[in-house]
């Protein structure tokens, strides 16, 4: 059973507050708000959810989750259902009120690993290996078993204020339709991609990719280019909510792209200089100009975009930390740890 020990210790800047922190049983894998920022959950690797109350850290439900392990949780966008996705091959709907489960699905292979809400939340996108299945998510009807991916699918999202869904595996992005069972489009390159993220206007998609670099396509036209220079593969990729900044790990410099006017080529990134050691997770606010930024030591920071010299402020947390997300309203930050812990701060005051 976590436990939960409400706090107000200031960490390190009088401008941010602990509001509570909580011990899962095991790393925390999959961090997720709920659409009104009411509830939080929280995945461990070992299976078990916890849904909190995402301002005091009451323990509201803890759900079984995934045998073997769950992978990912995802809230529709009118917060009544919490879908979940782990290594028992199964995809779990969950009624946040009662703790319930509603149904349970089929995911197509040993390990389903990602999945992601259409933005209307009635349609759930699923991936196994290579399989990647579409639901009806008020009935669990099987809308479409699409044809298997050439390898195993590492990414899946909307594209944005679209019914589009986009899936990545090695060599290209594809895009599908609810009512079609092959691709619209693809977005192909010859790279091993590791992760994807929409502008939030839907004009560009930026991919993370294992050879060290990061991929940028604009939407409308397909043309692409790479980032190059990173020292390790680039897990870690965050946009800003005006779709102008795109920020990256792939080291332990924040390394931030500007793709405003003609976009990053042949640009110099605004570099966030202060970890120690590579970073695992970044996250900008859904509206503000602050970026949170974590490493594998568990140092936290948070940085203003246009004041890039020095962080606003920055803790330590006793374990690397994995998991970064904002609350809807921006005014609260979820921080989960390789050790289990779940703390939650307000978002630091802007200068």
């Amino acid at each position: 059973m976590p436990s939960i020990k409400p706090t107000s210790k200031r960490i390190l800047n009088p401008h941010s507050l602990q509001q509570w922190l909580a011990q899962l049983d095991d790393h925390v894998n999959s961090l997720a708000w709920s659409p009104n920022g009411k509830w939080l959950a929280a995945a461990s690797v070992s299976g078990p959810i916890t849904i909190f109350a995402g301002k005091t850290g009451q323990v509201l439900h803890v759900l079984e989750g995934h045998a073997f392990g769950t992978c990912e949780v995802g809230w529709n966008a009118s917060g009544t259902m919490l879908a979940s996705v782990g290594q028992d091959g199964q995809v779990r709907l969950w009624d946040p009120e009662s703790g319930q489960e509603r149904l349970t699905l089929p995911g197509g292979a040993a390990w389903v690993e990602h999945l992601a809400w259409s933005p209307q939340g009635d349609l759930l996108a699923t991936t196994a290996g290579r399989k990647l299945r579409l639901w009806n998510a008020t009935d669990g009807q099987l809308i479409q078993d699409y044809p298997d991916h050439n390898s195993t699918i590492s990414d899946v999202s909307w594209q944005p204020r679209t019914q589009v869904l986009t899936s990545t595996a090695y060599g290209s992005i594809r895009f599908w339709q609810s009512d079609r069972n092959e691709p619209v489009r693809n977005l192909e390159w010859k790279g091993s991609i590791l992760v994807m993220a929409w502008s939030p206007d839907g004009n560009y998609i930026a991919t993370g990719d294992q050879d060290a670099t990061v991929h940028f396509w604009i939407t409308k036209t397909g043309q692409d280019l790479q980032m190059y220079g990173y020292p390790t593969k680039v897990r870690e990729l965050s946009w800003d909510g005006k779709s102008r900044y795109l920020a990256t790990g792939g080291s332990s410099t924040v390394t931030v792209w500007d793709c405003s006017g003609k976009g990053p080529a042949g640009s110099k990134p605004i570099e966030l200089e202060g970890h120690a050691t590579v970073l695992s997770a970044l996250a900008f606010e859904h509206r503000g100009p602050v970026i949170a930024s974590a490493s594998t030591n568990g140092t936290l920071m948070f940085w203003q975009i246009d004041r890039p010299k020095r962080p606003l402020l920055q803790t330590s947390l006793e374990a690397g930390i994995s998991q970064l997300a904002w609350s809807p309203d921006d005014q609260l930050i979820a921080v989960g740890t390789e050790a289990g812990g779940v703390t939650v701060y307000s978002a630091p005051q802007t200068r």
